[in-house]
């Protein structure tokens, strides 16, 4: 597997595991029938952000977006979003696209990273974020219109 800056020509690949991760309306805010330019517009950011994909041969298994948490005098702080395709789920994809998104992240000179919506469900997402340090630093109690019900969300955050 390979993790690498994702140019405008992969949305094409990025764009079907991107919809099956939204669609399932399990771990992301984005409404399950986000048409595909509203997900493009809201993926693949102009710079400061940058997007990665993790490629098996000529597959694409995993996407990530980095960005500023906040604008302005919160720019430090990094952001990130994660998406494995759900076929490869326990393979280390998301690990491997972690390690390569943090050190990104220091390589942009971002303090510290922060996750404003991690869905307390996706207990896959949240043991892997504390296994590399992050912390949940606040809890919003059913924030999240999961299929089977209100659930909450996690915001987490670790100093890079």
């Amino acid at each position: 597997m390979r993790v690498r800056e994702a140019t405008q020509a992969d949305w094409a690949r990025i764009w079907p595991l991107w919809h099956r991760v939204v669609a399932a309306g399990e771990t992301y805010m984005w409404a399950p029938d986000t048409s595909e330019a509203d997900a493009r517009a809201a993926w693949m950011l102009p710079e400061p952000a940058v997007v990665f994909v993790a490629e098996d041969g000529a597959d694409i298994v995993g996407t990530a977006l980095l960005k500023p948490n906040q604008p302005g005098l919160g720019d430090h702080v990094a952001n990130a979003g994660f998406m494995v395709d759900p076929n490869r789920a326990g393979e280390g994809i998301g690990r491997t696209l972690a390690h390569h998104v943090l050190s990104a992240a220091r390589g942009r000179r971002f303090k510290a990273m922060q996750f404003n919506a991690v869905v307390s469900t996706n207990t896959a997402a949240v043991r892997l974020w504390k296994s590399l340090g992050f912390e949940v630093v606040g809890t919003v109690p059913g924030a999240f219109r999961h299929p089977d019900g209100l659930v909450d969300i996690h915001i987490m955050y670790r100093r890079l």
